[in-house]
């Protein structure tokens, strides 16, 4: 009996489908062929050699939810590019990858899917992935089948025979013709199988570029699968607001950006304006004070969260990488700062400043484009406890000197008037809830690597300003 492996983040489930539901399951996961292990998929397969015939991805959110929108701020390392090479690496020769998603109408999610493992197969330097590609539909789901090697025609004349006897839909298989799609559960186009050749195409981008949705593939620096609003289309779609077409909004990146213009308009209204208007300024240059510790309010929200990502594929557990990444930032950083508070009797605070965002440069740009290569590939397989421990320390590194510059900003503008440092902790309390929103607009549209440039880019604008 072949072995099989199952992996699953959540203990509560497994216990569930050991104890309360044993009997409904069959007691699946007590079987002895059948071995459980508690751990992120991702993770589970980078940290091991071993080669599958069947990689399976199943649905792993409600219908309700993903076609609501619910799910477009959401980071998801498992439908990313670099997620399905991973997952084509461990398959054994002429193995198969199945991911099943919902169906959207117009469609999304099997899109977005479909140019995911097409530009996964081109990335491994696959030729041909058309050859190695087969996609089948229900009314509801839709699966991707992508082989480690050519479909053969006995395979393709066995799905044929699957999904007739089942009525279910062929979407796509090599040399497929039209007229074998869109025959049971019959949309008013056949939509899918176009959009499957057109991304097999030479020119995919056209589809890309002209779709109604955004279906170019994710990535590990922008691994939001779900995302598929354009702006382009919203008036269309509000103008079929009556008529169902409220599910095709992409509610939740819509409330990000109300969110983010409610945070501007608040802060500069309610905060900002009023004590630039009524607090007297001394000798104090106000719009440097302004720059400075607006700039380290949105820094340092923007490295924290920027890393939560970067330490999430290396953790490979959302509670692990946050609990770590937001502790150690505190933690390391308020070290920082009490430091600087020694040092500005020795040593001019412009040079401590000034080192210290020297410092975060060096790093931030160190830890984008050569630490997964430095350290995470290298102890990826490590014990947890290891990767723990090697986490610390990175982030210790990094969040020491973004204590600094804030607490060296605030004895200056004590100095010169101290009537306004509250108004100094105000700009910075402001930027920084205005940079948990940004960090996420910023890195949908281009990137956490851009998140974590664009800091550097503000610590370097508050050392600059930091003679005020």
């Amino acid at each position: 009996v072949p072995a099989v492996t199952a992996v699953e983040l959540n203990p509560q489930i497994v216990e569930l489908l050991r104890e309360d539901y044993a009997d409904f399951s069959g007691g699946l996961y007590d079987l002895d062929q059948v071995n459980v292990y508690i751990e992120e998929a991702r993770g589970f397969l980078a940290g091991n050699t071993n080669r599958y015939d069947l990689i399976q991805v199943a649905l792993i959110d409600s219908f309700a939810a993903s076609s609501a929108g619910l799910y477009a701020l959401n980071e998801n390392y498992l439908y990313t590019v670099e997620a399905l090479e991973e997952y084509l690496a461990h398959l054994t020769e002429d193995g198969y990858l199945a991911i099943t998603r919902w169906v959207k109408l117009p469609p999304r999610d099997a899109l977005k899917l479909f140019a995911t493992a097409v530009e996964a197969l081109r990335r491994s330097g696959v030729d041909d992935p058309d050859v190695r590609l087969m996609m089948i539909r229900s009314w509801q789901t839709s699966t991707l089948i992508v082989k480690n090697g050519q479909l053969t025609e006995q395979e393709i004349d066995d799905a044929i025979r699957f999904s007739e006897a089942r009525s279910f839909d062929l979407v796509y298989y090599p040399g497929m013709a039209e007229s074998k799609a869109n025959r049971f559960n019959i949309l008013p186009e056949p939509l899918l199988y176009r959009g499957a050749q057109a991304l097999l195409s030479e020119f995919p981008d056209v589809l890309l570029e002209n779709y109604k949705f955004n279906i170019t593939p994710a990535t590990d620096d922008r691994p939001y699968f779900f995302y598929f609003f354009k702006w382009r289309t919203l008036p269309e779609i509000l103008s079929l607001r009556g008529r169902g077409g409220v599910p095709l909004l992409e509610s939740g990146y819509l409330i990000l950006i109300a969110t983010l213009l409610q945070a501007v308009v608040i802060s500069v209204l309610l905060i900002l304006l009023p004590v630039w208007k009524t607090v007297p300024h001394g000798s104090v240059n106000r719009r440097r004070v302004v720059v400075y510790f607006g700039a380290l309010g949105l820094a340092f929200l923007f490295l924290e969260i920027a890393f939560i990502q970067r330490f999430l594929l290396f953790l490979h557990h959302p509670v692990l990488a946050i609990a770590v990444v937001l502790s150690g930032f505190l933690l390391f950083a308020g070290f920082g700062s009490a430091c600087a508070g020694r040092w500005m009797l020795r040593y001019a605070p412009k040079k401590i400043v000034a080192s210290a965002v020297a410092t975060i440069a060096v790093l931030g740009f160190v830890y984008v484009f050569a630490l997964p290569a430095l350290v995470f590939e290298p102890l990826i397989g490590a014990p947890t406890a290891v990767k723990l421990a090697a986490s610390v320390v990175l982030i210790a590194a990094l969040a020491f000197p973004m204590g600094i510059p804030f607490p060296l900003g605030v004895a200056r503008v004590g100095e010169r008037s101290p009537t306004l440092i509250p108004w100094a902790w105000a700009i910075n309390g402001c930027a920084s809830v205005i940079s948990a929103v940004l960090a996420t607009v910023l890195a949908i549209h281009f990137g956490f690597t851009i998140v974590v440039v664009g800091a550097i880019l503000l610590y370097l604008l508050a050392a600059a300003a930091f003679d005020f």
